[in-house]
């Protein structure tokens, strides 16, 4: 019997569920920070013919014993080998405040690589990376940020515990120093933004997010109705903007 020990590693789980080999396009959505894929779970599986692709970044959830990726550079690497086999068709991504931005460098560094580019890049509650890093978040103690988690995991539907909030609280410590770090200066993105800022939203008001015009020739900004976590339950407004940018795919799969 072989030892175990020399047996290789399973590639990292990247992704919470398996793309759907039969759909036409394909959405990508990143986590909020201190979050794991599952914060989507009042998402449809399907936006008409787009399969929603739920991204597990390492350090939490299913993925606890693996090391926090440390910058968003770091992150692009490791999660462009894992999708590239799922890249065949027209695909997007969406992240929402400090889930944003990967997605950003993530297209940077598929375009660097000669790889394919996503149809869209959907940018929620955040500015562009030459205005940035921005946020209230970035700017809290220890304790408050265990305060901000409790109320994300209960606007998740959550109870918040004890060893829930403490495991959680490294990873949100974690992915604002991520984003922190990240400051790539003036940039052009290879690809359509669609930024999306939200009415009531106290944390990133939408006029703060007016360059992203900067960052792409394709560019589009709408803002819908809702607070910083009207997301969460895939309103309508916003699901019909991924329809819009993905265009007769989305609908018919042709």
């Amino acid at each position: 019997m072989s030892d175990p020990r020399s047996r290789p590693k399973k590639p990292p789980r990247w992704l919470l569920r398996r793309p759907d080999p039969d759909a036409p396009a394909r959405l990508f959505l990143f986590p909020y920070s201190g979050c794991g894929a599952s914060m989507y779970q009042g998402w449809p599986r399907r936006i008409g013919a787009i399969d929603v692709c739920l991204i597990q970044p390492p350090a939490r959830q299913n993925r606890i014993a693996d090391p926090h990726y440390g910058t968003y550079e770091n992150m692009a690497q490791g999660l462009i080998e894992y999708l590239r086999p799922y890249l065949d068709r027209p695909f997007a991504f969406f992240g929402h405040c400090g889930g944003a931005l990967p997605g950003v460098e993530v297209t940077r560094q598929l375009a660097a690589a000669g790889l394919p580019l996503p149809t869209r890049v959907f940018v929620s509650a955040q500015v562009a990376p030459h205005d940035g890093p921005y946020g209230r978040l970035l700017e809290l103690d220890r304790d408050g940020l265990r305060t901000e988690l409790e109320h994300i995991i209960t606007s998740l539907g959550g109870e918040p515990s004890g060893p829930l909030v403490e495991t959680g609280l490294d990873v949100l410590v974690n992915d604002i120093e991520s984003n922190k770090r990240y400051a790539p200066g003036p940039i052009t993105i290879p690809a359509g933004i669609t930024a999306i800022g939200w009415s009531e939203d106290p944390e990133i008001p939408s006029k703060l997010m007016g360059g992203w015009r900067e960052t792409s020739a394709d560019h589009r900004f709408v803002e819908l109705s809702g607070g910083h976590f009207e997301f969460l339950s895939a309103p309508e407004a916003l699901l019909a903007e991924f329809r819009r940018d993905f265009g007769e795919v989305a609908e018919t799969g042709s």
